[in-house]
């Protein structure tokens, strides 16, 4: 079995730690497969794409990896609370997209909450993008900016709205990092940072797992 490889880094002013691991799981090709297999349904709470069940195996075989990858850089760990984990596609075409979809977001407010993404496609390197709102200066949304930052940005979509997915600079949002995808690559960072799929004009937004952007996403919380 391969030893994964994990880079630890800090992103942006707020200098929010990201961790990427590669060779995360021991056999990604098993989990293609069970992906293929897999009955995919629309995702729902705006991920532009469909979400299926993962293999029993795959939490109790990575949270292990994944408590030892976190180390102390996102603070103290005693557990690790599954709060959502599934199979992912992007599937919705640029001009498809609503608002909510074309912009930078976050999944959560609390320090505690972790974002997981596993990239499974062999081929495909669209990763993950983390952006700086230029108004604000806000990398990162918690309940105590959330009110302002949605209402400085209510105004300014209203007038200056983006075409299509999001993956680098903006009127509205400087990127601050980009990762790539890439196949086994998985990465750790704070719900609450900006960020976005970095899906390219030219991707293929099929529904089969076997062409489309394949990835795990999962949602975790540290206690």
């Amino acid at each position: 079995m391969s030893i994964p490889r994990i880079v630890r880094r800090h992103i942006g002013y707020e200098a929010e730690p990201l961790i990427m691991i590669d060779g995360f799981a021991a056999d990604p090709d098993a989990l293609r497969k069970a992906a293929a297999e897999a009955v995919f349904k629309a995702a729902g709470q705006h991920y532009p794409g469909i979400r299926a069940p993962l293999p029993d195996t795959y939490l109790r075989h990575q949270l292990p990896r994944i408590a030892r990858a976190l180390g102390r850089d996102f603070g103290p760990c005693r557990r690790i609370r599954v709060i959502d984990a599934q199979f992912a596609i992007v599937t919705v075409s640029p001009d498809a997209l609503d608002i909510r979809q074309r912009l930078p977001h976050v999944d959560a407010y609390g320090r505690d909450r972790i974002a997981l993404v596993h990239y499974l496609s062999p081929t495909i390197r669209d990763g993950t993008a983390f952006f700086r709102h230029r108004e604000t200066g806000f990398e990162t949304i918690d309940e105590t900016r959330a009110a302002a930052f949605f209402a400085r940005l209510g105004n300014q979509v209203d007038a200056t709205a983006p075409g299509g997915y999001i993956a680098g600079d903006t009127p509205l949002f400087e990127r601050t990092a980009l990762i790539d995808a890439m196949y086994n690559r998985a990465l750790l960072y704070r719900s609450y940072v900006l960020h976005s799929g970095a899906i390219s004009p030219s991707a293929v937004f099929s529904a089969n797992p076997a062409n489309g952007r394949l990835t795990v996403t999962a949602f975790l919380a540290i206690e």
